[in-house]
């Protein structure tokens, strides 16, 4: 075997070991069917009672899963930071090894070609983007699932981060926008959206003291980093997964930022109450009430963040469901533009701090009778 070809395991394609996964016969207890997902990073194999989640050997400026031993980091620290919101999910992980004559087993006595996370599977019913569409989301629930984010928010401790970084990363963010939106390949009207972005540069010049003062006061700390209503399970006790695993500095989060987050995400399915609620719960709890302009910043920012992850499909060599993603980002640019307008209004006629307000005012929330 010449230097520059791989050991035997590694030379077995990405594609043969999706393809044994999605054999029932693949899985102990007998399994009668497989449903596969694939996302941009995995491919998720729903079998039985159980999840078996594979990362694709991929690489951008974020990541770098082309090595078996970083696969394998992914997976151990995926289950230890999963297990802080869903701790009786995440089972831990399992090896996929490739036995004699080169067949593939999970947890076999051959040897290891790649890692899978193996959880407990969630109703898919009760997962709150479904739970919204289907008009199944209670007060109690949310007010539950508001308890658990404060708590959580309030056992992290501040995140050693400085200034100029916590600035840069909104800048950088802002730069990919620019790019983003104005390539030629994703059709989008850029000038219908000139002013969301303009916003954005606007309040990183005029404004970027409120965010310095985020990190002065300490309200940066370590997060989930993808708080998505699709990743919201409403059982008796809430439980949240997929927790964005691969970096930390994209962790490093202002609680309010993800929770614009997924208050975005809510108002989008329909259920703006939700992101109210949630708000100023965990506004109560953590006796912290962040001005109402950076949180239409960061509203903003998120939209924009949302739509380019949609418009990124657009430029894959093969793009999955195309006609889905240029109408996802412009809902999330629409979006964007009301938080605009907050930014927009002249100081003295901008709405109170919210949530809640500066004047002792109740916040604005409708809960649903």
């Amino acid at each position: 075997m010449s230097p520059a070809t791989p050991p035997y395991p590694e030379r077995i394609p990405t594609a043969e070991r999706v393809a044994f996964l999605r054999q029932p016969a693949a899985y102990q207890g007998g399994v009668r069917s497989v449903e596969t997902r694939e996302t941009r990073m995995s491919w998720v194999f729903l079998a039985g009672e159980r999840v078996y989640k594979l990362k694709k050997p991929i690489r951008d400026r974020w990541l770098d899963f082309t090595t078996l031993a970083a696969r394998q980091r992914n997976a151990h620290e995926e289950v230890r930071l999963n297990r802080r919101l869903a701790a009786d999910v995440y089972l831990g992980t399992a090896r996929l090894t490739v036995e004699n004559k080169g067949a593939l087993a999970i947890d076999g006595t051959g040897e290891t070609i790649d890692w899978l996370v193996v959880m407990r599977r969630l109703p898919a019913e009760r997962m709150l983007d479904r739970a919204i569409s289907a008009h199944k989301v209670c007060a109690s629930e949310v007010d539950r699932l508001a308890d658990l984010l404060a708590e959580f928010y309030r056992q992290r401790a501040p995140a050693t981060r400085s200034i100029d970084d916590h600035i840069g990363y909104f800048l950088d963010q802002q730069r990919v926008n620019h790019a983003i939106f104005a390539d030629a390949r994703v059709e989008l009207a850029v000038g219908q959206y000139a002013g969301i972005l303009d916003a954005i540069d606007r309040f990183l010049v005029d404004e970027s003291d409120l965010l310095a003062k985020r990190v002065r006061n300490g309200h940066i700390l370590e997060g989930h980093g993808d708080l998505r209503a699709e990743h919201i399970c409403l059982e008796a006790t809430p439980i949240i997964i997929d927790c964005l695993e691969f970096n930390r500095e994209l962790r490093l989060v202002d609680p309010f930022d993800e929770l614009a987050d997924l208050a975005l995400e809510c108002s989008r399915l329909g259920a703006e109450w939700i992101g109210d609620t949630l708000q100023e719960r965990c506004a109560t709890v953590l006796d912290d009430r962040p001005p109402q302009r950076l949180l239409a910043f960061y509203t903003i920012c998120r939209a924009c963040l949302r739509a380019r992850l949609a418009l990124r499909h657009l430029l894959n060599p093969v793009v999955r469901t195309p006609d889905r993603w240029l109408p996802l980002a412009r809902e999330y640019l629409e979006r964007a533009e009301s938080a605009r307008l907050i930014l927009a209004a002249p100081p003295a006629v901008r709405p109170a701090t919210r949530p809640g307000g500066n004047d002792g005012s109740p916040p604005q929330t409708a809960a649903p009778h």
